[in-house]
């Protein structure tokens, strides 16, 4: 039998951000150099790079097989063809003294662009269409964040009360698992958290699947709590800098992951969502002079 070919990613480099919190101490520690020194790992041997990372040439393969390479050799190449891509790099910092408003502008944006782009390489289409099919069925959606992700499940909100299907969204945690507590088979239940690990969200998904509701959450770390407990998960990917947290560069990613769910579910429930859409028009004319 044809041994079958493993997937390739599309960028090296953003999928190692992807799966990093689900590596070995060793493999981070590798994954760390070559995060570091990309454009250095093209001229080194695997024997090289294992002793710059003081492990074994065994561990490196390894990696480069959980990155869906056969081996070092092809991991290279991959790697070489994003590395001596010519278009400039976009993450590097700002530069108060050097950088006018021009050029802190162009950075901000073509960072945010590139992190829309790795964040669509790392999407599991399978489990964006299970995602798509349980909320295009349930009888009601409840989304939770806190803090800065607060925002994320309003905005959620905002949108899918188009849909038709009942819904709401609680940034407050008492709030949270009180709605959380009165939920049925048939509910969803989506929690957004960058790091994965907030307690409150954490806890009101909980009650939620206790109750017999489905689960999504919607994180940027693949190795979390948030990806342990929930039913489905989707991720953003994002880089930080000295002024510009990941988190902050994520919750753009996670904004336009909201709108690819809510015109998915929108598009089996075209008649209900334009119906609701000339309503919600109607009604906000009202508003206007």
């Amino acid at each position: 039998m044809a041994e079958t070919t493993p997937h390739v990613p599309a960028s090296v480099l953003a999928q190692l951000r992807a799966i990093y919190t689900q590596l070995s101490s060793k493999e981070q520690q590798i994954a760390d150099y070559i995060l570091q020194h990309a454009s250095k790992i093209v001229h080194l041997s695997i024997t090289e790079l294992a002793d710059q990372c003081q492990c074994a040439d065994a561990t490196v393969f390894r990696l480069c097989r959980r990155l869906g390479f056969r081996g070092y050799q092809a991991f290279k190449i991959a790697l070489a063809s994003e590395v001596t891509n010519p278009k400039q790099s976009i993450y590097q910092e700002i530069n108060l003294d050097d950088d006018d408003i021009g050029s802190i502008a162009e950075k901000i944006f073509t960072a945010n662009l590139e992190t829309l782009r790795d964040t669509l390489q790392i999407m599991n289409k399978e489990e964006l269409l299970k995602i798509v099919d349980c909320l295009e069925h349930a009888t009601r959606i409840e989304f939770y964040g806190t803090g800065g992700s607060a925002a994320i499940a309003q905005d959620a909100y905002h949108k899918f009360m188009r849909t038709g299907i009942p819904c709401i969204h609680h940034s407050d945690a008492h709030y949270q698992v009180m709605s959380a507590s009165l939920l049925s088979e048939g509910a969803v239940a989506v929690g957004f958290s960058h790091s994965g690990s907030n307690k409150d969200i954490l806890a009101a998904l909980q009650v939620a699947k206790q109750r017999g509701a489905k689960t999504i959450g919607i994180t940027s770390y693949g190795k979390s709590p948030l990806v342990r407990q929930a039913d489905m998960c989707l991720y953003t990917t994002s880089r930080e800098t000295v002024f510009r947290t990941e988190a902050l560069s994520s919750r753009l990613a996670q904004l336009c992951l909201i709108d690819l769910l809510y015109v998915a579910v929108s598009l089996r429930r075209q008649d209900d969502t334009i119906a609701n859409i000339q309503h919600i028009r109607e009604a906000i004319s009202l508003k206007r002079l």
